[in-house]
């Protein structure tokens, strides 16, 4: 019998390789001769990289780049086994994980090492750049992003900007004479999940600002500096952003990278999935088991575990869900062709103990539902 294992990572708990090696011993303890086909996937966030170098034989590639407060911290990308293509996650050097609780303020946060990794990048010669942007600290539009790559943002008197959103509302000038050469000659492409406009009630701003450290004041204006910049772009640079489904990711990153590099927005785990060969992976299965930390109603949007199940579904192959948590609505999910979705703990534990024990819960809940699965087979056949 093959099982293929395809679960996103339990985020701030174990990557989705991680995940994989967990589930594979749950399918073990009931079918030890069992073939177990592993596909650690990602949705464009945390993990990307990871899984990226896993499905073409690439390396990770590490460099000094600025955290969102302008220190110097080692970051990372993943380049792939042939050298022609980059990963990088923006998290790595523009990531709110960086960053302690009192320190979240987007009004100061910026993307410039998002920036240098770009650099880093385009010296090791790639002629296309896949950019992950979920997990940002920032809510700068790129303008850290675009300074580090060669472009000059002016205020009306003609003096550059600083870091973070608290200057795109003194923009009034982009100057991209300085801009790298090479970004013309790269294609960008970005791994985007959500669909998130520049500002207003559905923006970068008001939607993302709180969890970044955002006052309801720093909000305002952060949607205010946000309109600006897009008008000056707009104005500018003859490219409206704006109004664009995916624009506001990663606190406007989106829009800026649209701008700055030309770059196509693209639902992440259609590129994991693509990179990993799935489609023609689960071909011959007959269970896949995906997860992810927390199944709610945005998982159905774009999501791992949605772009398993309806792949999964187009050669008639059933898939169950393992979650951290599961939300009020977690049931939306089943809209994707998952056939069951199980919590990963059997009783009442605290989020503390399941983070700790997760590797353990996983294993054991992989357990329960092939046993369950396997009881349901038996017994129609």
């Amino acid at each position: 019998m093959k099982i293929v294992l395809a679960p996103d990572s339990f985020k701030e708990c174990l990557s989705s390789v991680q995940v994989c090696l967990a589930m594979e011993r749950g399918v073990k303890k009931v079918l030890p001769d069992a073939e177990v086909e592993k596909i650690p996937l990602a949705d464009g966030g945390e993990g990307s990289v990871d899984t990226f170098i896993s499905a073409t034989g690439g390396r990770i590639v590490k460099t000094l780049v600025q955290d969102p407060l302008g220190r110097l911290i080692t970051g990372f990308f993943g380049l792939s086994g042939d050298g022609s293509t980059a990963v990088i996650e923006i998290a790595a050097a523009s990531g709110l994980q960086l960053l302690a609780e009192n320190e979240r303020n987007p009004l100061k946060t910026s993307t410039f090492g998002t920036g240098q990794l770009i650099t880093a990048a385009l010296d090791e010669g790639v002629s296309k750049i896949v950019l992950c942007i979920g997990g940002s600290a920032t809510i700068d539009g790129g303008l850290g992003m675009a300074k580090a790559l060669g472009v000059r943002f002016l205020n009306a008197n003609g003096f550059e900007l600083g870091e973070g959103g608290q200057e795109l509302n003194s923009l009034a000038k982009i100057d991209l004479s300085g801009l790298d050469p090479r970004v013309a000659q790269t294609e960008f492409v970005v791994a985007c999940d959500v669909k998130n406009v520049l500002t207003g009630p559905e923006g970068a701003a008001v939607v993302y600002g709180p969890q970044k450290g955002a006052s309801p004041a720093a909000i305002e204006q952060l949607d205010q500096g946000l309109a600006n910049f897009a008008r000056v772009i707009e104005e500018q640079l003859m490219k409206s952003v704006a109004d664009v489904p995916g624009a506001g990711a990663a606190g406007g990153l989106g829009a800026g990278m649209m701008a700055f590099l030309n770059a196509k927005l693209t639902s992440g785990i259609e590129l994991m999935m693509e990179a990993t060969r799935l489609s023609e992976r689960i071909q011959g299965a007959s269970l896949v088991i995906t997860g992810e930390g927390r199944i709610d109603r945005q998982s159905v949007m774009g999501k791992a575990i949605s772009g398993v199940a309806k792949t999964a579904q187009t050669v008639g192959v059933p898939v169950i869900a393992l979650a951290g948590a599961l939300d009020s609505e977690y049931q939306t999910i089943y809209e994707t062709g998952v056939a069951a979705v199980a919590p990963i703990v059997a009783g009442p534990v605290s989020q503390e103990t399941a983070i700790r024990e997760a590797t353990e819960l996983i294993i054991d809940a992989t357990e329960r539902v092939l046993r369950i699965f396997l009881a349901g087979r038996n017994s129609c056949c």
